[in-house]
């Protein structure tokens, strides 16, 4: 099966000094790269879930598939299409196709608009308003467990659980190939978390949609995720079926976010692998492998070398010198040197 999103290399930089500034000062490159040397798949009707800390690059990467930042160098490829080389309107028709479910449920819809005016706007926005706007209004509604009369609300008259709603059927409007939720649980209750990851997961076996998860969530991550990968600095540095990456993490980053995940089960003897430090600047990157200052495992060659791609079983990839065991008392000291994966 031929992917829906095919992303190979891509970068994503933000200028950090206006053109006169950078030639005043002589800063030869006055930019930062938010995402660097990304490369990952997305097939119909799957779910790939990004995990990483707060400025790792998550939701650079979602607002440049979305067209709203540039890709300074790298292919996005969209269902077949490269969405690099199409001009204005090509790209507004594929655009048609991918959908976007805010991070913050309420403050993501206007609050000059009645839900039946926002779940309705991409009909205006695209040119297909000589639809019932009614008819389609009720339709979205119900198709998220909301009922007609919900389109008279507005934002302000809707709990979080039900604000989520009404923004997955926004999303749901143009009938899109693949949805991008940023964190589709933040600020929602436990139960209602499940509710709505409930909701997404039936949606997309009736539709057959891609979703990009973007979250901090680890439980969201294992529960409805094929795959995952995890962002460092703006880096993947492990990617793989999701059940793989939670059975046997082998980059010390993924191991440390994933021990930080809570446990309900309060018998459950955990290990915790605490990471020291802070995350260093964008505008000053480490060398050799960007972990090293927050690894616990550094060894010399980290702080030099850049440590290459490695696969494993054609899906689980991570970028470690000394990745950690597969099984329980391997020598973890016996690296590798490699060349670097960028």
């Amino acid at each position: 099966m031929s992917p829906l999103l095919d992303v190979a290399n891509m970068r994503v930089r933000y200028r950090t000094a206006g053109r006169f500034e950078a030639k005043v000062k002589g800063i030869g490159d006055p930019f930062i790269d938010a995402v660097c040397d990304v490369s990952f798949s997305i097939e119909p009707g799957q779910t790939l879930g990004l995990v990483g800390e707060s400025g790792s690059g998550k939701s650079t990467i979602a607002r440049a598939l979305l067209g709203l930042k540039d890709i300074a160098e790298g292919s996005v490829r969209f269902d077949g299409r490269d969405l690099r080389s199409l001009d204005a309107r090509s790209l507004a028709e594929v655009r048609r196709s991918i959908a976007m479910m805010w991070q913050d449920p309420v403050g993501s819809l206007s609050p000059r608009l009645t839900v039946k005016s926002l779940v309705t706007e991409p009909f205006r926005i695209h040119g297909r308003d000589g639809r019932d706007l009614d008819e389609e209004a009720a339709r979205l509604l119900t198709m998220v467990g909301l009922t007609p009369d919900f389109g008279s609300r507005y934002p302000h008259q809707l709990s979080g659980g039900q604000a989520r709603r009404v923004g997955v059927a926004r999303a749901l409007a143009l009938d899109p190939k693949l949805v991008v939720a940023d964190e589709p649980t933040a600020g929602l209750d436990v139960s209602v978390q499940a509710e709505v990851l409930n909701l997404l997961a039936d949606l997309q076996k009736r539709l057959g949609i891609a979703i990009l998860v973007i979250t901090h969530n680890l439980s969201v991550v294992r529960h409805i995720t094929d795959r995952m990968a995890t962002m460092y600095l703006g880096r993947f540095v492990e990617q793989g079926p999701t059940q793989a990456v939670f059975g046997q993490p082998r980059h010390p980053y993924t191991e440390a976010l994933l021990s930080a995940n809570p446990d309900p089960d309060p018998d459950v003897a955990k290990h915790r692998v605490e990471i020291s430090g802070e995350v260093p600047s964008l505008m000053d990157r480490p060398s050799g492998c960007e972990f090293h200052t927050r690894c616990p495992h550094v060894r010399d060659i980290c702080r030099t070398v850049r440590p290459m791609v490695t696969t494993e079983g054609g899906e689980h990839s991570f970028t470690c010198h000394f990745p950690l065991s597969r099984a329980p008392h391997e020598d973890r000291s016996a690296g590798r040197t490699g060349q670097s994966g960028e």
